[in-house]
């Protein structure tokens, strides 16, 4: 064989085996890339080729599979009462993908999830019977919540404070999933994403807004465990006006009239004083009330429900007149209504805050339990001492302060009103929070927290009790009967 044949030869193999690197790496790495890929139709051919497993809530399932017609896609997502369950279902859109709990359990919803697959199943890869997502929910405390908030924008979160179980979370506006569930939905999705209100935002869990006077919790809390104050009776050193460290700014407290120089603890919530707090916070320092704030979930960047909540937080790096306005929940605090029930929670729990979560467990298609939930984690946020101090002065809030609309008969209520400044230099409609515990004579207990973002009332009627309290009233007898 000659030199140039000899060559051809070698450069010839080279291709082959050039050619067959490159066919493996394409097979095996490149291969599943593209299968992944959101926009390979045929993930979504199979994904929707039966019917999906369901979401369901105290045994019933609120969503269902509807047969399609001429679609390569065979079945569509429906869902029952889709106003009212949406802030926990999401939804799942044979174009737009899947959010919320659909999102995260689209394999099990689908029958795709490893976890479904028996032996025999693994070798043939049949695909398996979808599962299904049990919810925490009580359809009850859910109802309530929608139809108290109505046509206002805003949220509610309703937590059973003893296991960390979400009995309700609503959003308003709302929507309806099943409108954006098939394939020529498209108008319908436009009409959403351009809606000023904003529909598809969870406002529950996915929109932290200042959260006004209620984050005076959480800085009574600092105080007592810290040893700046022993009691919720004992006198504070708060002169009114208090004038914000380091500035000539007094700062006012809504009602002139009430009895806030050195006030109590107790006083102060009753009549939801500022100079109080505002002083107490400064004299607490920055790092203190963070380190307490921390303790009740903000600056969790990872608080899963398993849904993902946006973080609630608590600044850093201030002079001492901006600690004194976090002290009232102004400044950069943020915080979403779920964050504020697991205040309530902790407190109303003996200071010990079992973390949030709205699905009790998992199931395969015949309903044996895949995952069970039941027993979540907990921590000790305040002393049970400092807890039964706090829950003291809230019911003082109810029976005799602010909070007067949450009050039930028959029952243990305390709270927590708020009203927090919206818009540059307090041009909007404030928000208006209420935050709150209540305990009924059999050991029921629910935790909640109402924020009214806004109710279309004019801005001297904007306050935590007027519109918020009302529907933290509902969702709480609810709970308890």
């Amino acid at each position: 064989m000659n030199k140039t044949i000899r060559r051809a030869s070698v450069f010839s193999l080279l291709l082959v085996l050039a050619l067959l690197i490159r066919a493996t790496w394409v097979q095996f790495y490149d291969g599943k890339a593209l299968a992944d890929d959101k926009h390979n139709r045929r993930n979504a051919i199979e994904q929707y080729a039966y019917p999906l497993g369901n979401i369901i809530v105290a045994g019933d399932p609120v969503t269902g599979s509807e047969r399609t017609k001429g679609s390569d896609l065979a079945y569509k997502r429906t869902y029952t009462n889709g106003k009212l369950y949406s802030a926990v279902t999401g939804y799942s859109s044979q174009v737009y993908g899947a959010t919320q709990l659909e999102g995260i359990y689209k394999d099990l919803l689908d029958g795709t999830d490893s976890k479904l697959k028996n032996p025999v199943d693994t070798v043939t890869g049949k695909r398996a019977d979808p599962g299904d997502v049990v919810t925490t929910l009580d359809p009850a405390v859910q109802k309530a919540a929608y139809e108290a908030l109505g046509d206002t924008k805003g949220a509610a979160v309703a937590i059973d404070p003893a296991t960390g179980k979400i009995l309700g979370m609503v959003s308003t506006p709302s929507y309806d999933p099943s409108k954006i569930s098939g394939s020529t939905d498209g108008d319908a999705w436009k009409q959403l994403g351009d809606d000023p209100e904003k529909p598809m935002v969870n406002r529950a869990m996915r929109q932290p807004l200042p959260p006004g006077s209620t984050f005076k919790l959480v800085v009574a809390s600092a105080a007592l465990e810290n040893g700046l104050y022993g009691s919720v009776d004992e006198k504070t050193d708060s002169p009114n006006p208090y004038t914000l460290p380091g500035t000539s700014t007094p700062l006012k407290n809504e009602n002139a009239s009430a009895p806030c120089e050195n006030a109590t603890i107790r006083t102060a919530l009753q009549y939801s004083c500022n100079n109080v707090f505002a002083k107490m916070a400064a004299d607490l320092g920055q790092d203190k009330v963070k380190a307490m704030a921390d303790k009740f979930g903000f600056d969790d960047k990872e608080q899963d429900v398993p849904v993902r909540a946006s973080e609630s937080v608590y600044p850093s790096g201030m002079d001492k007149a901006q600690t004194a306005l976090t002290g009232i929940g102004q400044f950069d605090v943020t915080a979403t209504p779920l964050q504020m029930a697991m205040v309530s929670a902790a407190l109303s729990n003996g200071g010990e805050l079992v973390d949030p979560h709205m699905v009790s467990k998992i199931t395969d298609g015949d309903g044996s339990t895949l995952q069970d939930f039941g027993d979540a984690a907990s921590k000790r946020v305040v002393s049970a001492a400092t807890a039964e101090q706090l829950q003291s002065a809230m019911e003082t809030v109810v029976s005799k302060g602010t909070g007067s609309n949450a009050q039930i008969s028959g029952a243990t209520v305390g709270g927590k009103t708020g009203t927090a400044q919206h818009g540059e230099n307090n041009s909007k409609t404030p928000y208006a929070w209420f935050t709150s515990y209540a305990k009924g004579s059999d050991g029921k207990q629910v935790a909640v927290a109402v924020l009214i973002e806004d109710s279309g009332a004019a801005r001297s009627e904007v306050s935590g009790n007027g519109l918020a309290a009302p529907v933290a009233k509902a969702m709480m007898q609810a709970a308890l009967k």
